[in-house]
């Protein structure tokens, strides 16, 4: 009997699916589905990288088709001026009456341009056009606006920026904004704006502090330009302010004297 029993259970065994058998059942099924999965992440990464090719594309034209566009709107820059201008020959457009209506005409291309064609490099260069010529109408917070858009767009190594600050400097002048004009003109030496703005951010933070009534606090930031920026045109007006200033009765500092070699009897 015990045989009989121990036949039949042996019998079962070889019918019944190894566990080893299972386990390799198993892991192909494991393997086919990451095949699968990986057979997709593939596919999806080559259609990200034809994504990717054709956003470039597509943002290379774009930026091509804005360069295109903003050079047509600043074609109004080409329109004389009655009695500033010759009219040349060739022109198939009447000259501007006044200054004024071409600023005009200026804004007016502009702002339509940036509307089409925003987040392009060429929007962001339009945008500090556009404010001088806002900034010249008089329309003091629309000029502040578009240079701060130039600002935010623009890279940080562009020679450009220190013109805009200065601009939004003078936008906030005007504005009565004084503080504001300060903060603004204080980042045009870190701008590296050329030969010509050297010194221009802090000559122009002095003019604010004497609208401000602080003169002698001015006289203090306009006497160190000939010395940080000597034989330049902020070091000239520097001291032409400086020498108001003291025609006032505002104490202004001695220039600075180079530091005295140390003898030998001063080191002992």
């Amino acid at each position: 009997m015990a045989g009989t029993k121990t036949e039949k259970m042996r019998q079962q065994e070889l019918r019944a699916p190894d566990s080893f058998q299972k386990v390799g059942a198993e892991a192909s099924d494991w393997l086919a589905q990451r095949q699968k999965i990986i057979g997709i992440g593939v596919a999806v990464v080559i259609v990200g990288g034809l994504g990717v090719a054709i956003a470039n594309e597509v943002s290379k034209r774009g930026e091509e088709k804005a360069a295109q566009a903003l050079g047509q709107a600043l074609t109004v820059l080409e329109r004389p001026v009655e009695g500033v201008e010759p009219a040349q020959p060739g022109d198939t457009e009447p000259p501007f009456k006044t200054v004024k209506e071409r600023d005009e005409a200026l804004v007016k291309a502009l702002t339509d341009f940036r509307k089409e064609h925003g987040g392009t490099r060429s929007a962001a260069t339009a945008a500090l056009t556009l404010g001088e010529a806002q900034f010249r109408l008089g329309q003091h917070p629309e000029a502040e606006a578009s240079f701060a858009a130039f600002l935010k767009d623009a890279p940080q190594n562009e020679p450009l920026r220190a013109g805009a600050l200065e601009g939004q400097g003078y936008a906030l002048e005007a504005q009565k904004n004084y503080d504001g004009a300060i903060k603004a003109f204080e980042q045009m030496d870190a701008a590296s704006g050329g030969e010509f703005l050297a010194g221009m951010g802090a000559y122009h933070k002095g003019r604010m502090l004497i609208l401000q009534g602080k003169k002698e606090e001015a006289a203090q930031v306009l006497s160190k330009i000939s010395t940080d920026h000597p034989n330049t045109a902020a070091a000239r007006m520097a001291s032409e302010r400086l020498a108001v200033l003291a025609s006032e009765g505002v104490k202004v500092p001695a220039p600075a004297q180079p530091a005295a070699a140390t003898t030998g009897q001063d080191a002992g």
